[in-house]
């Protein structure tokens, strides 16, 4: 629409407004540029001039919602967009085989592709009982490393791997059993029943895992709109923690500090459910080696341990660089990541869905589903320049409570913490992904049962939800359904 006479247009004005108020908290840059604008804000955070995207925003309410590429790019960048597509969807095979750029499947793999786990780029889902296979799930192993950091399980390394190349067994099977829970009761009297998982480990090759191993479930995440978390500074993320609580309000949020290959030195954790992997780059050369087996220059050694030296025997698919994955090949599977679309926000103006979101921000969901974040003017790419979004997320570290710790640290993550996920596109993840399992692994059938799951930081927020009469709940669930 055309700007309203005597006005510029609103995105230049968002820009020129940032520009002028440089780094501020995402609640008060919101608020300055709303009024620059003369906008009405309500308490949940976002009004209508940022888009879910920004300038990557996509109106796509089909099951391909997540799969599109940033709009304005150029057809030279289009083509590396649509060649990493193919790298993320393609099934790779055992070498040697005819096509040796997407051969070196293995030898222990769970997957033959990114997107057999990341379906359409959504969110993956538990399986629904012991005998059903994890088809976009995978599990996380280390037992307590010499100086008391995890280290990876001797005999079967950091990940589980249930699949394996011909002539080699399969590491082992992780059976997941769900077990009823007493209801959660609101305070109006209704109830809603709970699950939690259970692991077995079944069909283990070389034996049990043994006293002191932790384990951690996990479903695949979502992949659209990483390259906008990506662009937003580190100082804007560590701006907005609050290890020790200063502000009082029970949040604390912290930042985890990973090994960043490229750069040779720590850097701010961000991807992963324990924000593990501080670049996208890093995060697909990670899932390339742990999940499908694939090697490349940052993970050259394969996905087996010393103890297994049937798998170290096996052939590999290995170039001239001495890796399956090429340089080339991970940089374009990198831009299709950082260059996937956000779907808009859907329904912003029905009252109810409105109302609901001024009870997202008076429950305190906003202190770490932060709405609004700004990329810098150094992005990878230029689409990525200069964008105002609102992912619903930190990427801070929170204690979440004894209900949904795994136990096992990451980096500087404990336990019982985990990186705040993004909410975008959370109502169309049925649409997508055919199902509303949430949290790491799975548990909370719909949205309903996440919230009630937060503990910890979290716990205040969810007591709020829950003395709310039954229209004011199912007011902020229609808010997070229209995200």
């Amino acid at each position: 629409m055309s700007p309203e006479r005597g006005r510029p247009p609103r995105r230049a004005v968002v820009r020129a407004a940032r520009r002028g108020l440089g780094y501020m908290p995402g609640t008060l840059l919101i608020a300055a540029v709303a009024g620059v604008l003369g906008l009405s804000l309500g308490a949940g955070g976002v009004p209508d001039v940022v888009p879910a995207g920004g300038g990557l925003t996509v109106n796509d309410v089909t099951s391909k919602a997540f799969g599109q590429h940033a709009p304005g790019l150029p057809i030279g960048e289009l083509r590396h967009f649509t060649i990493g597509n193919r790298l993320f969807n393609t099934n790779w095979v055992i070498a040697p085989a005819s096509v040796r750029s997407l051969d070196g499947l293995g030898p222990y793999f769970n997957r033959v592709s990114c997107s057999a786990c990341h379906v359409r780029d959504g969110r993956g889902r538990p399986p629904a009982g012991p005998e059903a296979p994890m088809m976009s799930m995978l599990v996380r192993l280390s037992v307590p490393g010499p100086d008391g950091t995890p280290a990876a399980h001797p005999i079967y390394g950091e990940q589980l791997s249930d699949r394996a190349v011909e002539g080699l067994a399969p590491e082992g099977r992780a059976a997941m059993t769900w077990e009823p829970l007493a209801p959660f009761v609101y305070a109006d009297g209704s109830v809603v029943p709970l699950r939690r998982p259970r692991l077995d480990f079944v069909d283990m090759a070389d034996g049990p895992l043994g006293p002191g191993a932790m384990t951690s479930a996990r479903v695949a995440n979502a992949v659209f709109g990483l390259g906008l978390l990506e662009a937003v500074s580190e100082a804007h993320v560590v701006a907005r923690a609050d290890p020790d609580d200063a502000n009082g309000d029970g949040v604390s949020g912290r930042v985890n500090r990973v090994w960043d290959h490229d750069a040779q030195a720590l850097a701010l954790g961000r991807f992963g459910w324990k924000a593990n992997q501080p670049t996208l780059r890093q995060q697909a050369a990670a899932a390339m080696a742990g999940d499908v087996g694939v090697t490349s220059e940052h993970f050259a050694g394969g996905n087996y341990t010393a103890a297994q030296t049937d798998a170290a025997a096996l052939p590999n698919g290995a170039d001239d660089e001495g890796v399956e994955l090429s340089r080339k090949q991970l940089n374009r599977l990198t831009f299709y990541l950082q260059t996937l679309a956000v779907p808009a926000r859907r329904d912003t103006h029905n009252p109810v869905v409105q109302r609901g979101e001024q009870l997202f921000g008076a429950a305190g969901c906003n202190a770490c589903h932060t709405p609004v974040m700004q990329t810098g003017a150094t992005a990878a790419h230029g689409v990525l320049v200069d964008q105002t979004f609102a992912p619903y997320t930190d990427l801070l570290l929170h204690d979440m409570g004894p209900g949904l710790a795994d136990g096992r640290p990451d980096g500087l993550a404990s336990g019982r913490e985990w990186r705040t996920p993004a909410l975008w596109g959370l109502g169309l993840q049925k649409r997508v992904s055919g199902h509303t399992f949430l949290l790491h692994d799975g548990r909370a059938r719909n949205a309903q049962e996440a919230v009630l799951w937060h503990g910890g930081e979290a716990r205040g927020a969810r007591d709020r939800f829950a003395r709310w009469p039954a229209e004011d709940r199912a007011a902020l669930l229609a808010f997070l359904d229209s995200l």
